[in-house]
């Protein structure tokens, strides 16, 4: 493992919050979902905009999701996903979450998660399918980070096999 990754991991340990989109991205309407932000962290100032705005979180999600589903470690927990309703959910959550004006209608992450079996290994599997994503779309390291530790506090509701 890298110092780069190793440095990521640490902000990063609630990244597999967007493991619980497939659950979301099965159905058309989530009713009486929680935002992810609520108890989440204020986003940093710019990372919106350094993030590209809608325009390039639809990007990098859209990467993400065609990575993540064919990943041999955890491709697995998608085989049932919807691949675009997952681009849009995970859109809307990360254009939430760092400022932007969209509004995430998704399970919160601890229901979405419960019955997923979420290890570890998964975890760590997510995040670097995730960092490959944005070094993919030039995303700079810094605001991967910002993005990561963003995310962070929800890695609690997501692991479910300890």
């Amino acid at each position: 493992m890298t110092h780069r990754t190793l440095l990521a991991l640490v902000p990063a340990l609630a990244v597999a919050s967007l493991l619980a989109l497939p659950a979301v991205a099965q159905t058309t309407t989530v009713a009486s979902a929680t935002p992810p932000s609520a108890g989440a962290a204020t986003a940093p100032a710019g990372l919106y905009q350094a993030l590209g705005e809608k325009a390039g979180i639809t990007r990098l999600m859209d990467d993400f999701v065609n990575r993540v589903v064919k990943d041999p470690r955890i491709g697995a927990h998608f085989k049932d996903v919807n691949p675009a309703a997952l681009k849009e959910s995970l859109t809307d959550q990360i254009c939430q979450l760092s400022g932007g004006p969209c509004q995430y209608e998704g399970a919160d992450m601890k229901s979405a998660h419960a019955d997923m079996d979420i290890n570890k290994g998964h975890f760590n599997a997510l995040v670097e399918v995730l960092q490959t994503a944005m070094d993919a779309q030039g995303i700079p390291f810094a605001q991967q980070n910002r993005l990561l530790a963003l995310l962070a506090p929800m890695h609690r509701d997501i692991i479910t096999v300890r």
